[in-house]
C-alpha cells in the first residue's frame, strides 16, 4: 500500500517536470528564431513591397488561414489528446490520417477557390491565393506530424520541428532582402520561399515518424476514417470559430473600409498586429505541452489540488508576461513603430495601442481553453467561440466605415475579452477551481505596479524603459509569489 500511494503522488509531479521540460525546449528554440521571422523578416518584407501590397497579401493569406481547419478537421488537436492517453495507437492513426489528409486537400481547395470566387478576385489574386492554399497544406500537415511527437512527450523534436521552417524561410528571404539580390523582394517570392521551407519540413518531419513507427504505407480504412471525423468535428467547428474571430479583421477590412482604402487599412492592421502576433506565439508555446499534460490529468481524476496547482502556476506566469508586455508596450507604441516602419508610423501606433491589449486575454484563454478542451468540454467552448465571432464581425460592420483599422482593433479587443472571461467562468464552475482572495488581491497589486512603471516608460529611452519594466515585473512577482521558485525547484527536480 505505501508503495502504490508513493508511486501515485509521483505521478502528477512526474508530469508537471515533464511540462517544465517541454516548456523549456519549445521556448528555447522559439524565442531563438521567430522574433527574427516576425519582427525581422516579416517587418523588412512589407518594408520591402510597402503597406497596400502587403495588405494585398495579409487579406488573402487570412482568408486561406481561416479556411485552414478543412485540412484538418480537429484530427491535430484530436490526435495530440488521443496520443498523449494511448501511445501504442501512433503506427495505426498515422497511416490512417495521413490518407485523410490528402483527401481533405482536395476539399480545401474547393472551398477557397470558391470563395474567392464569391469576393470577385482576380488572376493575380487567384495566383497567389494558389501558392498560400498550398502552404496552408504543408503548415497543417506539419502540425499534425508534430502532434504526434507532441501525444508522446517528444518535445525536444517537436521544438526543432517547430522553428525548422522559419529558420529556413529566414535564410532564403534574407538573401533577397539583405544579400547580393537585394531589392529583388516581391510578396510572390515571399510566398515561394514559404512553400520551399514548409516542403523541406513536413518531409523530415514525415521522414522521422516513419522511421519510428516502422510506417510501410498508407492504408484507407473508410470505417477509421469516419470515426476518426466523428471525433474530430467538434475540435474542428472550435478551430474554425476561433480562427474566424481571430483572422477575419483584415478580410473585413478589404470589404469594408470606405474610399478604396481597403488594402491600406489591412496593412496597416497587419503592421500593428505583428508584435501582438510575436508575443501570442509565446503563450501558444507555452500551451502546447499543456494540452497531453492536462488530457493526462483529466483522465486520471487528478481534478483536486494537483489540478489546481498547476493551472495556478500556468495561468499566473501567463499574466505576469501578459500584463507586463502589453502595459510596457503600450506606452512605447510610437518608438516602436517608427523603429520597425518606414512610412505611416502614426496609423500604425493608433492601432497597435489598442490591439496589444488582447494578450491579456489571449493568453488566459491559452490556459483555460486548453484545460476545457483537455476534458472535452468542445460544446461550451463552440457556444462561446460562435458568440465572440458574432461579438467581432458586429463590431467590426459598426466601426470600420468611420475607424478604419482602429475599429478592427476595438472589435479584437471586445471579442477576446469575452472569451477569456467566459472559458474562466466555465472551467472554475467545472473544476471547482477556487481561487483565493489574497490571490486576486496579489494579482490586482501586481497590475497596479506594472501600470505605474508603464507610466514612466515615455521619460525614458525605450530600451531603458522596457529592460527596467521587465526587471521589476519578475521582482514584484517573485515577492508576491505569483511565480513561485520553490514550486518551480520542486518540479524540476522531481521533489514530493
Amino acid at each position: 500500500m505505501t508503495n502504490s500511494k508513493s508511486d501515485n503522488v509521483s505521478k502528477p509531479a512526474s508530469l508537471n517536470k515533464t511540462l517544465i521540460s517541454g516548456l523549456f525546449w519549445v521556448l528555447l528554440a522559439n524565442l531563438l528564431v521567430k522574433p527574427l521571422w516576425l519582427l525581422g523578416i516579416e517587418v523588412g518584407v512589407q518594408n520591402a513591397v510597402g503597406t497596400e501590397m502587403y495588405g494585398f497579401y495579409i487579406g488573402i493569406f487570412n482568408l486561406t488561414y481561416i479556411f485552414n481547419i478543412l485540412l484538418d478537421l480537429g484530427v491535430t488537436n484530436y490526435n495530440t489528446r488521443n496520443i498523449a492517453q494511448y501511445p501504442h495507437l501512433i503506427s495505426k492513426h498515422l497511416s490512417g490520417i495521413l490518407s485523410i489528409k490528402l483527401l481533405l486537400l482536395a476539399l480545401y481547395v474547393v472551398v477557397t477557390f470558391s470563395v474567392g470566387a464569391l469576393l470577385g478576385y482576380d488572376t493575380q489574386q487567384f495566383h497567389l491565393l494558389a501558392l498560400l492554399s498550398f502552404n496552408q497544406f504543408l503548415s497543417s500537415m506539419i502540425l499534425y506530424l508534430r502532434s504526434n511527437f507532441e501525444g508522446l512527450l517528444m518535445f525536444k523534436w517537436d521544438s526543432l520541428l517547430s522553428v525548422m521552417d522559419r529558420v529556413l524561410m529566414i535564410a532564403i528571404c534574407g538573401v533577397m532582402l539583405w544579400g547580393p539580390t537585394r531589392g529583388s523582394m516581391t510578396i510572390f517570392k515571399f510566398a515561394y520561399a514559404q512553400t520551399a521551407a514548409y516542403l523541406i519540413t513536413a518531409t523530415l518531419a514525415l521522414w522521422v515518424l516513419v522511421h519510428k513507427t516502422k510506417l510501410r504505407g498508407l492504408r484507407w480504412n473508410k470505417p477509421f476514417t469516419l470515426a476518426i471525423l466523428k471525433k474530430s468535428l467538434p475540435f474542428a467547428l472550435l478551430v474554425l470559430l476561433m480562427a474566424s474571430y481571430n483572422r477575419l479583421d483584415p478580410v473585413l477590412l478589404q470589404l469594408l473600409s470606405p474610399d478604396g482604402a481597403g488594402d491600406y487599412n489591412a496593412g496597416v492592421y497587419a503592421g500593428a498586429f505583428r508584435l501582438l502576433d510575436a508575443l501570442t506565439m509565446i503563450a501558444y508555446l507555452v500551451s502546447v505541452p499543456l494540452l497531453p499534460i492536462f488530457s493526462k490529468m483529466t483522465k486520471k481524476h487528478e481534478v483536486n489540488g494537483e489540478l489546481g496547482e498547476t493551472v495556478r502556476m500556468m495561468f499566473s506566469m501567463m499574466m505576469v508576461f501578459a500584463v507586463t508586455a502589453s502595459c510596457a508596450l503600450a506606452s512605447m507604441d510610437n518608438d516602436l513603430m517608427t523603429l520597425f516602419y518606414d512610412s505611416n508610423e502614426a496609423d500604425y501606433a493608433a492601432v497597435f495601442r489598442i490591439v496589444i491589449f488582447c494578450i491579456i486575454p489571449i493568453s488566459t484563454t491559452y490556459v483555460f481553453g486548453t484545460l476545457l478542451t483537455a476534458a472535452g468540454k468542445l460544446k461550451s467552448l463552440n457556444i462561446f467561440a460562435l458568440a465572440s465571432l458574432v461579438i467581432n464581425i458586429l463590431v467590426n460592420i459598426l466601426l470600420i466605415p468611420s475607424m478604419g483599422a482602429k475599429g478592427s482593433a476595438f472589435a479584437a479587443l471586445t471579442a477576446q475579452m469575452f472569451m477569456a472571461v467566459a472559458q474562466v467562468v466555465a472551467a472554475v464552475k467545472i473544476f471547482k477551481l477556487k481561487p483565493s482572495i489574497g490571490y486576486i488581491l496579489k494579482m490586482m497589486v501586481f497590475a497596479l505596479i506594472i501600470v505605474g512603471c508603464a507610466l514612466c516608460i515615455p521619460y525614458l529611452q525605450w530600451w531603458l524603459a522596457l529592460s527596467g519594466v521587465a526587471i521589476v515585473a519578475v521582482g514584484v512577482a517573485i515577492a508576491l509569489r505569483l511565480i513561485d521558485l520553490r514550486s518551480l525547484f520542486r518540479i524540476i527536480k522531481n521533489e514530493k
